[in-house]
Order: structure tokens, then C-alpha cells, then sequence
């Protein structure tokens, strides 16, 4: 399993978990309730699991709640790539 870096972007009035992968990367916006916006980043990874399995470990040094919030953000993430990749995997769906 790839690990990949994830990092959290603070800006005055908001603050974004950006998804590293391969070249790409992937911003959920923290303070904005914005379902749509994580369904987009979610079908991006998608088509990257396809690919093969990942996860993601949090590069942040800044003790504060949007740390906290990503770290549990990121288990739950890792736990849901693992078992879509298990149903990849089940339905012949992974590319060569």
C-alpha cells in the first residue's frame, strides 16, 4: 500500500485537508458545508484507487482542532479507501 501526504491549508477565514496524490491534489474545504465539493474529491480518489490501494498520513506540525479534526478525518478516509479497494478488487474493476 502507497502512502501518500496530506496537509491542512489555514488561511484567515478558512482552512482546506489537501489530498496528495501522485500529482494531483485534492482540497476539502474544512469551513465550508459543502457536500458536493467532498463528493467530487471522493470520486477523484476513486478513480485513483482503481489504480491501486493508498492511504494518507497527516504532515502538520500546528497543534490546533483542524489537526484533530484531520487526523480522525484521515482514519475514517484510510478505512474507507481499504474496504472500496476490497470491492474494487471483488468486481474485477482495478486497472492493469
Amino acid at each position: 500500500m502507497e502512502t501518500n501526504k496530506a496537509t491542512i491549508k489555514r488561511g484567515e477565514n478558512n482552512a482546506s485537508l489537501i489530498l496528495h496524490v501522485n500529482s494531483q491534489e485534492f482540497e476539502i474545504i474544512l469551513t465550508d458545508d459543502n457536500p458536493n465539493n467532498v463528493k467530487s474529491v471522493f470520486n477523484n480518489l476513486l478513480k485513483e484507487l482503481k489504480k491501486g490501494l493508498f492511504g494518507f498520513n497527516l504532515d502538520d506540525e500546528t497543534m490546533d482542532l483542524y489537526h484533530d479534526i484531520c487526523v480522525e478525518y484521515l482514519k475514517q478516509l484510510n478505512t474507507e479507501l481499504k474496504s472500496v479497494h476490497t470491492e474494487l478488487i471483488d468486481y474485477d474493476l482495478l486497472e492493469s
